[in-house]
């Protein structure tokens, strides 16, 4: 029977794994390297100088999702926090989360995991010996079941094999984990290569000190904003219920709404952004300000580079900028897990095998499981929770998983699909849409709420299920783990998404009786929709 769990790793995924594990009575013993807990959104506080083997950001980081959607199920952001969090704010949160649910004295911190080894008597008991290491000591332990909650954003990829002479360039070069503010690059010439979101955060940034600032990239991208439709955050515009069907039922049709609607603010061909693929075929890039450097001439985008000399760089456009300074490589992570033996878990070009994204697939007893080892087009933080959710279930028995070969069916199929609708790379070899993937797990757990029924029981409750945001709320409305506020929180959600915007008040009493039959008519015509839907 599964009682003592390790958790490993204190940051986003950790911290709600410890509550899970104390929300069915199980004894969560939780390892950070770190001496404090926040996991990506600490580490700046460290040092100038990432360590080795831990996430680092830079200091302007501001999360790329909003906090209705980001936030953890039963414990709303504070309304008075901006809805774009700066990392500093992040990490407020996830202390007040910690404290309110006395987290804490279950974490030990500037603790190391040394290795993971199944038991002698694994068959039967399905347990873990585990060697930690703290302040030069190491010690054993016996566990019965592991949760791998540190991240993949440790092991920064430098393919300096794929840029010819990189090794005789006399400037400066380094992968962007390393990259910490903009104060050393006043005056440089610099070439960013990538073009995810920390390549963009990066060149807006060092735009503004920079002498010229050039963004490379093989592919182009689709560049959205976080600033959307009446100034609402991207995420809580998009990702709802009803447009998740739409996307599953209308796929290319939604393709081309998604082009043609980010195309019209910044047409992409024109600014030197355009793609080959279609907008759902990598993960996007989020940017308000990217356009705005390129237009002004502070930002100029190039093609892939070719080749470097000693001080110019070749592009495969036949281009070359000469008396270049500094490189910045934005070209993503390795995923690995050195502290575990390969035949426990192996990742192979970034693909790792695991049911649901979440439980290794050669294991006889299922006492291990990786949270957060996940790409979600959204905010990780609710995906991680459900996750952990499901697996402090399955650990205590509760809920049973289908048989080795049936798994492994669901990997390959998974495999399959993403090989299909993704650009081939690394990159896309975790990815997942947020709404399906939350409700994936959802149903493992029996907590996806029943539309159909509250349209019958509770009209306005499911107006906001199916058309608004699909927030984390909506997971604790019925099922285990239930949360008698999350209805509430679900019909308040749009005053704290308001609040700290509207911070200057005008009364406006101009009324367009037109408008507000539009608006009714088009009420009208929803219900219909869903009903069709529901059907």
């Amino acid at each position: 029977m599964v009682k003592r769990v390790a958790v490993f790793g204190a940051g986003c995924s950790g911290l709600t794994a410890i509550k899970c594990c104390l929300d069915e009575g199980l004894e969560p013993m939780c390892f950070d390297k770190s001496g404090d807990i926040g996991g990506l959104f600490i580490y700046q506080h460290f040092s100038e100088v990432p360590e080795d083997d831990r996430a680092s950001i830079y200091n302007s980081v501001i999360i790329n999702t909003s906090k209705e959607m980001m936030c953890y199920s039963d414990y709303p952001i504070p309304d008075d926090y901006p809805n774009y969090m700066h990392n500093s704010k992040v990490l407020q949160y996830f202390r007040q989360y910690a404290e309110h649910f006395q987290l804490l004295k279950y974490i030990r911190f500037k603790t190391a995991v040394c290795s993971i080894q199944k038991h002698p008597d694994f068959l039967t008991t399905g347990q873990w010996d585990v060697v930690t290491e703290s302040e030069g000591k190491q010690e054993k332990h016996v566990f019965d079941a592991i949760l791998v909650c540190t991240g993949h954003h440790t092991h920064p990829k430098l393919p300096l094999d794929s840029f010819p002479g990189i090794e005789n360039f006399k400037g400066q070069y380094f992968h962007s984990r390393d990259y910490k503010n903009p104060d050393t690059f006043k005056n440089k010439k610099i070439i960013v290569i990538g073009i995810g979101n920390t390549a963009v955060d990066l060149v807006v940034e060092l735009s503004a000190v920079a002498k010229q600032v050039f963004l490379s990239t093989r592919k182009g991208a689709w560049l959205v904003n976080r600033v959307c439709d009446n100034g609402f955050p991207l995420d809580i515009v998009f990702f709802s219920r009803f447009n998740a069907i739409l996307q599953c039922t209308f796929p290319s049709m939604i393709n081309s709404y998604m082009e043609n609607k980010f195309n019209s603010r910044v047409d992409h061909d024109n600014f030197g952004l355009k793609p080959e693929h279609r907008f759902f075929s990598q993960h996007p890039t989020i940017s308000d300000d990217l356009p705005n450097r390129i237009i002004a001439g502070k930002v100029v985008m190039k093609t892939n580079v070719k080749r470097f000399t000693e001080t110019d760089v070749f592009f495969e456009d036949g281009t070359v900028e000469k008396d270049i300074d500094v490189v910045i490589f934005a070209t993503g992570y390795n995923f690995s897990f050195p502290f575990i033996d390969e035949s426990v878990i192996k990742v192979e070009h970034n693909e790792i095998p695991l049911y649901k994204m979440v439980f290794p697939l050669h294991l006889e007893k299922p006492t291990m499981a990786f949270i957060g080892y996940i790409q979600p087009v959204g905010a990780i933080m609710p995906v991680s929770e459900i996750q952990a959710r499901w697996v402090t279930r399955v650990f205590k028995g509760l809920t049973k998983l289908p048989s080795m070969e049936k798994m492994k069916e669901e990997v390959n199929k998974r495999k399959e699909d993403m090989q299909k609708r993704y650009v081939k790379s690394e990159r896309h070899t975790i990815q997942v849409d947020y709404v399906p993937y939350m409700d994936e797990i959802a149903a493992e757990i029996g907590c996806i709420p029943n539309i159909k029924q509250l349209f019958l029981s509770d009209p306005k409750l499911a107006w906001q299920v199916l058309f608004g945001p699909c927030t984390p709320y909506q997971y604790r409305l019925c099922g285990p783990g239930q949360w008698r506020d999350a209805r509430k929180a679900i019909l308040t959600q749009k005053d704290r998404i308001i609040k700290p915007t509207k911070t200057r008040n005008v009364d406006n009493e101009m009324t367009h009786g037109s408008f507000n039959m539009l608006f009714k008519l088009l009420g009208i015509f929803m219900i219909f929709a869903a009903m069709y839907v529901l059907v």
